[in-house]
């Protein structure tokens, strides 16, 4: 083994001090420019499920770290909501330039499948519906895709519904009410699930103001619906009601989270924190936080109950009692709300164990 390779071996269980997993796979097939990791954080409850993100990483170790970190987020996402599926996340690691889309989502639909099911693919950044009906012919393991191949479709509407729940429990907990009329909403990020958060706030009244490193994106929510415009790099220091990161995460840190002028932050992005400490950081600046996998779980939620739309919009509903709930220890034991939330998540977890024991995951 190379001295390379051993230095990234080192690096893996560097990082599981801090981001454990049970197992991780890596894809390679250089003819198609395929490179993906999948890691699985936990099947205690059921098979892995996670998203698929496609993005440009600086390297091998920066998209590691992503996996990870979104693995185990998949994992407290499933469990705070009772779902019989374990925690996992997939990243390609996306070439320059992609000579053939269909080619690569093939070499990753084979590698998904080669797992056995023990993970469920889906949608995140830079993948959609119509890259899993390419993996979708290629393995059953497999949700997302369109309707013709039994897929459950672009979550983003729901994960947008169960965003604006989020924000309207946060309002009713801080101010009072939870009427968004006139409340003014940032939100960082106008993808999938940025734009369908502007409709949802703009058709109650809320003033939304929209930020976002793709001029095309700004754009085609300008031809929308009325918003203001604020530039990424004045985007934490702007005066709000609500923050709303609904892009990439980790983009709370000591340095962002003491510029925010919002009373609430309330996203669909994963990950937002750098890490858990500063969600504690937000509660001594007097920030309220929605933690992300409870707020952004609506997308789940369709994907778990895709054949009862009637109990998925009710479970999309019940997040603004569950973050009401969140609020509330939060402010009794003096702990910062992404705490409770894992707390929540973890004690889930520790009794199905203890009811239902099941083995491990080996690769």
């Amino acid at each position: 083994m190379s001295n390379q390779a051993c230095g990234m071996m080192a690096d893996v269980f560097q990082q599981s001090v801090e981001y454990p997993f049970s197992t991780l796979h890596f894809g390679n097939d250089a003819d198609r420019q395929f490179q993906a990791i999948v890691a699985i954080h936990s099947t205690a409850l059921g098979p892995a499920l996670g998203g698929c993100r496609l993005v440009r990483y600086t390297s091998t170790n920066a998209a590691l770290t992503d996996v990870l970190r979104l693995a185990k987020g998949m994992t407290y996402k499933a469990a705070f909501h009772h779902l019989p599926f374990g925690g996992g996340k997939a990243v390609i690691i996306a070439p320059e330039k992609i000579r053939d889309r269909r080619d690569l989502m093939n070499a990753y639909g084979d590698f998904i499948d080669s797992l056995g099911g023990m993970f469920i693919t889906a949608v995140d950044s830079g993948t959609g519906p119509d890259d899993m009906d390419i993996v979708a012919k290629r393995t059953k393991h497999v949700v997302c895709a369109s309707k013709q191949f039994s897929g459950t479709g672009d979550p983003s509407p729901h994960t947008a519904k169960g965003v604006l729940r989020g924000i309207q429990a946060a309002s009713k907990y801080l101010f009072k009410s939870d009427q968004m009329e006139g409340i003014h909403v940032l939100i960082q990020g106008v993808g999938h699930v940025g734009i369908q958060l502007v409709s949802l706030l703009k058709t109650l009244g809320a003033k939304v103001s929209v930020s976002d490193v793709n001029q095309q994106s700004i754009k085609t929510c300008q031809d929308r619906f009325e918003v203001s415009v604020v530039e990424p790099e004045e985007v934490y220091s702007t005066p709000c009601d609500v923050f709303s990161p609904c892009a990439l995460g980790q983009i709370i840190n000591a340095s962002t989270a003491k510029q925010l002028k919002a009373k609430i932050v309330a996203g669909s992005a994963n990950n937002q924190l750098l890490d858990g400490s500063y969600g504690e950081l937000l509660r001594k600046l007097g920030i309220l936080y929605a933690p992300d996998y409870v707020i952004n779980s609506g997308g789940l939620l369709q994907i778990a109950y895709r054949n009862d739309q009637q109990l998925m919009a009710r479970e999309i509903d019940r997040l603004y009692e569950r973050l009401i709930t969140i609020f509330e220890q939060s402010s009794r034991q003096g702990v910062s709300t992404n705490v409770i939330a894992n707390q929540m998540a973890e004690d889930f977890l520790r009794e199905s164990k203890l009811k239902h024991p099941l083995p491990a995951v080996h690769a």
